[in-house]
């Protein structure tokens, strides 16, 4: 998911940025689950160099499938 909104990382995300990251992550779950992933999912957002941040614009990805780790 990715905001109208600049925010280059999340260092630089204030008070002012909560309503829309607040959203982002209410929507996740529905988003996911409209996607097919049922029975759960993982967001995740990098931050910086050692985070692995390649787009200096703050997004949220949003990653379901098979469960890999099924015994």
């Amino acid at each position: 998911m990715i905001p109208k909104v600049h925010v280059p990382t999340l260092y630089e995300a204030t008070g002012v940025h909560e309503p829309v990251l607040g959203r982002m992550m209410a929507i996740a779950g529905r988003l996911a689950r409209e996607q097919g992933a049922t029975d759960g999912f993982r967001t995740i957002v990098n931050t910086g160099r050692v985070g692995r941040q390649e787009v200096m614009h703050v997004h949220i990805h949003v990653i379901g499938g098979p469960d890999r780790w099924a015994r």
